[in-house]
């Protein structure tokens, strides 16, 4: 079992972009996706993974991963998962001894763009950066299980 402490926010620039220093591009699905626990299926390149999370509080979320083939994997995506996918470009940034990663999102999504941050303690303290906005951890509108159920371009 792990845990994962995550804090996300919204960028108030685009100044990221000059320190971002890789990007990969995801497409993911999700397979069950309730109000604490969400269940996908995603691809980055050549690898697949299947994904439970579930909420504690916004911000600890108790995480599983494991390995799926990626013939599984698009066939999942294709005949099983729920409509609209979630398709984003993650930038990484590393500022502070952090590594930050920037959702970018397209499709029913594009238009949002959202910083994340994982820390090993909720009150662990990081640098924000110029380009850093407000806080929306526990902002459920911003969980990509609900994204995929209720996409940006409908707010």
């Amino acid at each position: 079992m792990g845990t994962e402490i995550e804090r996300k926010f919204l960028l108030r620039s685009d100044a990221w972009r000059d320190e971002a220093h890789d990007a990969q591009r995801f497409v993911q699905g999700y397979l069950s996706r309730g109000d604490a626990t969400a269940v996908r299926v995603r691809i980055a390149g050549a690898s697949a993974e299947l994904n439970i999370k579930h909420s504690i509080d916004g911000v600890h979320r108790l995480e599983y991963e494991y390995p799926l083939p990626l013939d599984d994997a698009r066939e999942l995506i294709e005949k099983v998962a729920l409509r609209p996918l979630i398709d984003k470009t993650r930038h990484y940034v590393r500022r502070g001894g952090h590594l930050w990663e920037i959702d970018e999102f397209h499709g029913d999504n594009a238009g949002l763009i959202v910083a994340e941050i994982e820390l090993d303690t909720a009150d662990d303290e990081f640098e924000r950066p110029d380009w850093l906005g407000d806080e929306v951890s526990t902002d459920a509108r911003y969980y990509n299980s609900n994204l995929s159920r209720h996409p940006y371009s409908t707010w």
